[in-house]
């Protein structure tokens, strides 16, 4: 059940960005970045930089990340305990918090793929494990 702390703090991360960015959009309109009538549909005008990298990365945060979470709770559920697959988890989620830093500080699309594509592949191969050990118990 250790992989519960690695997505603890995964979640831990995703509710940090996604206070930040509520925070980020109360602030662009009482410093008159933007006009409040934007967040009701997202459109019409234009936001600043400052949010919309936070919102990118909110939503970053809530894509790839589902299929670490739907991983995890099989594990749970399946009461697998695999060191080898807590490894990669917490490879997982380091590299998710690397992502989410260069993507709301210097945004550097290069700088962000490597550990995007990294925690892909880390995922994939934790589902392959997964599948590995279930074949084993049959």
């Amino acid at each position: 059940m250790e992989i519960i702390y690695p997505i603890f703090t995964l979640v831990i991360l995703t509710l940090a960005v996604g206070f930040s960015l509520g925070s980020s959009r109360l602030m662009s309109v009482k410093k008159g970045h933007v006009d409040k009538r934007y967040y009701k549909l997202m459109s019409g005008y234009e936001a600043p930089e400052y949010v919309l990298k936070l919102g990118r990365n909110f939503t970053n945060l809530l894509e790839i990340p589902v299929l670490f979470y739907v991983l995890g709770l099989l594990i749970i559920a399946l009461n697998i305990n695999s060191s080898f697959i807590n490894g990669l988890a917490w490879g997982f989620v380091a590299l998710r918090i690397v992502h989410s830093f260069i993507h709301i500080t210097y945004n550097n699309t290069k700088h962000r793929f490597y550990p995007y594509l990294f925690s892909a592949i880390i995922l994939l191969a934790m589902w392959v494990e997964l599948i590995i050990i279930v074949n084993q118990k049959i």
